[in-house]
């Protein structure tokens, strides 16, 4: 088990950084090619919407075949729009591979987070395996920002783009000889994604309300990277943008690094982690005073706390089974809230603080959402051959 870890974590560090060093450069590269700032919330927008469908076929694929192939093709086919993206001279072309890059890049997060699932059977083990993806995952983050800022400042954005194309290309290739997985033990010509004859749906188990908690916190983060961009000054201040990003990673990786915190229930922690986003966000949007990169050093903390512990929730809610459909429904709520973020946050840009609507989002959740479930039904496994008979 620790020997497939350790190289899934390698290929998703890989990955990660590749993505993440993106998130500085994108807002002012748009800029440079003559984008307005609605147009660039569209954009940012666009891309998790795009994911919906590919979250769809990634929910049914996973569980039905498996993650390996899904990740290879992410991997792949994000590397080459990539190197599309380098040629990039209006904002429309932008707007048109950022929307494809959502699609591809969808199957990617319920294939790795199903597959690290699969690798232990025991809550607690489930837990320490996410905190690692939300660790791996965080030190990419704290590097990458910064680097894609430089990288941009010494070459230019074509070949960052370039470069980051080929680091995931190579990253998909190697994949190929070195995960493994278990063989899927589900039907592969049927099977249902969200019901079937022998269980009850997955909203039945899982109540829809759960998965307002995904969609407020990516809906606050897609509302941060459209902003924070802006507040430090578009081109001229791309270098503070990296810097700061890697300040928010750093915050998460202090609590990421608290192992620990896997032994406490994933429903008080994803609580305790929504109600520190939403006083990073009203410190940000409110209290001058406080330093920014204190404030984003906080809100990375509460980043580092809340997201491995909504992955052990819908472990939980789910009773292990059929991970690739939860994960993936888990990913379409972050993909509806990574789409209205940016897009709200740029209409109301320059009228309305975005970071106080951010705030008022994450508190509205914390009070819909009760921080415990009931005990009741569970998700049963897909019927297997040998059970049919």
């Amino acid at each position: 088990m620790m020997k497939m870890a350790f190289w899934l974590y390698f290929f998703l560090f890989l990955a990660f950084f590749d993505l993440h060093a993106q998130y500085p450069i994108l807002t002012p590269f748009a800029l440079s090619i003559g984008a307005a700032p609605v147009f660039i919330g569209w954009m940012m927008g666009i891309y998790a919407l795009t994911h919906l469908p590919g979250n769809l076929i990634a929910g049914q694929g996973v569980d039905k075949h498996g993650s390996k192939g899904y990740m290879i093709f992410s991997l792949i086919s994000a590397g080459i729009i990539l190197l599309l993206q380098a040629q990039v001279t209006e904002p429309w072309q932008l707007l048109v591979l950022r929307s494809i890059s959502g699609f591809v890049l969808a199957f990617l997060s319920p294939a790795c987070l199903a597959l690290l699932a699969s690798l232990s059977k025991d809550p607690v083990g489930q837990g320490k395996l996410m905190a690692g993806h939300g660790v791996v995952h965080t030190l990419a983050s704290v590097v990458s920002p910064a680097a894609g800022a430089f990288l941009v400042a010494q070459s230019g954005y074509a070949m960052t783009f370039q470069s980051l194309g080929w680091l995931l290309i190579v990253t998909g290739i190697i994949a190929i000889f070195m995960v493994h997985e278990p063989r899927p033990t589900g039907i592969r010509s049927t099977g249902a994604v969200l019901k079937n004859e022998h269980g009850p749906a997955v909203f039945q188990v899982i109540p829809f309300r759960y998965f307002l908690l995904p969609f407020a916190v990516s809906c606050s983060q897609g509302i941060l990277f459209f902003e924070l961009p802006l507040q430090l000054g578009g081109t001229e201040g791309i270098m503070h943008t990296g810097i700061h990003f890697s300040i928010i990673s750093l915050g998460a990786l202090v609590t990421l690094s608290m192992l620990f915190l896997s032994h406490y229930s994933p429903y008080l922690r994803t609580h305790l982690g929504i109600l520190g986003l939403a006083l990073s966000f009203f410190s940000l949007a409110a209290l001058d005073t406080v330093p920014l990169a204190m404030s984003l050093f906080a809100l990375g903390i509460a980043k580092g706390v809340v997201y491995p512990a909504m992955s052990s929730l819908f472990i939980d809610l789910s009773g292990g089974e059929r991970l690739g459909t939860v994960f993936s429904l888990q990913s379409i709520a972050m993909s509806v809230g990574s789409f209205v973020g940016p897009i709200a946050a740029g209409a109301i840009h320059g009228s309305f603080s975005p970071y106080f609507a951010a705030f008022l989002l994450l508190m509205s959740v914390i009070i819909l959402v009760p921080p415990a479930r009931k005990k009741g039904l569970s998700l049963p496994p897909l019927p297997t051959p040998t059970n049919l008979r």
